[in-house]
C-alpha cells in the first residue's frame, strides 16, 4: 500500500460523505421534512429577485452536473486528475453546488394548491417518501459505490482492477429505463402545499431530467451499442405504460 493510495481512498470517502450530507439534507429542504431551512422557508427576497437567483443556482447545478459526466469531459479532465479519483470529484463537485442551491435558495411563498384533507396530505407525503426511497434504491441496483466513487478508490487501495462495464436490468429497470429519475420526479412534484418556488424547482428539474436522460443514453448506446438499443425500444423511458418483455 502506497502513501498515495491511500490519499485517494481518504479522498474518496470525503467526497462520499459530502454527496451523504447534501444529500440527506436534500431529501429534508424539497419535502419539508426535520431540517431548519426548505423550499418554502429560508432567506427572503423580492420575487423577481428570487426567481433570477433560483434559475442560477439550478443552472449552476445542472451544467456542472452534465459536463462533468460527458466522456468527452472526463477524457480531458484526467490530464489533470488522477483516473481513480476521477469519479469522487465529480461527486465532490456535484455536492458541493448542490451545497450552495440549498444554501442560496430564495423561498417564493405563495401557495399555487394546498391540501387541506389531513388524510390526502399524509398520502402526498407518503408518495414523496416512496420517490426518495426509490432513488436510492436505484442506486444500490446499479452499484451504488461504483456510482459514488467509493469502488475506485478501494480497488486503487487493494490493487484490483476494475471489472468489464456490464449491461444488466434490475427490478425497477425491468420496467422503466430510468426509475432515479422517475423516483425525484414523485418526490419532487408530491407536495400537500405547492408555493410558486416549489413549482419553479419541479418545472425546472424535471425539465432538466429529460435533457439529462437524452445525454445519458447517448453514452450508453456508445457504451454498450445495439444492446441498449434494444432495451430502449423495449422498456419506457419513465413511465411504466406496459410490461416487460
Amino acid at each position: 500500500m502506497t502513501i498515495t493510495r491511500f490519499i485517494a481512498f481518504l479522498y474518496g470517502l470525503l467526497a462520499y460523505l459530502a454527496f451523504a450530507v447534501s444529500f440527506a439534507y436534500a431529501v429534508g429542504f424539497v419535502s419539508g421534512f426535520v431540517v431548519p431551512t426548505t423550499i418554502d422557508r429560508g432567506i427572503e427576497a423580492p420575487t423577481a429577485q428570487a426567481v433570477i437567483i433560483d434559475l442560477v443556482l439550478m443552472a449552476a447545478f445542472a451544467i456542472q452536473h452534465s459536463v462533468m459526466a460527458r466522456q468527452g469531459f472526463k477524457r480531458w479532465w484526467t490530464r489533470i486528475v488522477p483516473p481513480v479519483v476521477e469519479r469522487s470529484t465529480y461527486v465532490l463537485a456535484s455536492s458541493l453546488v448542490l451545497a450552495l442551491l440549498l444554501w442560496q435558495w430564495r423561498p417564493i411563498p405563495a401557495v399555487v394548491w394546498q391540501i387541506e384533507n389531513p388524510m390526502l396530505v399524509q398520502l402526498v407525503l407518503g408518495l414523496a417518501v416512496i420517490g426518495w426511497l426509490m432513488v436510492g434504491l436505484s442506486t444500490f441496483l446499479i452499484s451504488h459505490f461504483e456510482l459514488f466513487g467509493i469502488a475506485q478508490v478501494v480497488r486503487n487501495l487493494t490493487g484490483r482492477s476494475a471489472p468489464a462495464p456490464q449491461f444488466y436490468t434490475p427490478l425497477f429497470y425491468r420496467f422503466v429505463r430510468h426509475p432515479l429519475y422517475l423516483g425525484f420526479a414523485i418526490a419532487f412534484w408530491a407536495a400537500p402545499v405547492m408555493t410558486v418556488g416549489h413549482l419553479l424547482f419541479a418545472a425546472v428539474t424535471t425539465a432538466y431530467i429529460f435533457v439529462g436522460i437524452l445525454l445519458e443514453e447517448r453514452d450508453l448506446v456508445a457504451l454498450f451499442g445495439e444492446e441498449y438499443r434494444r432495451y430502449r425500444n423495449r422498456v419506457p423511458m419513465l413511465l411504466p405504460w406496459r410490461r416487460p418483455l
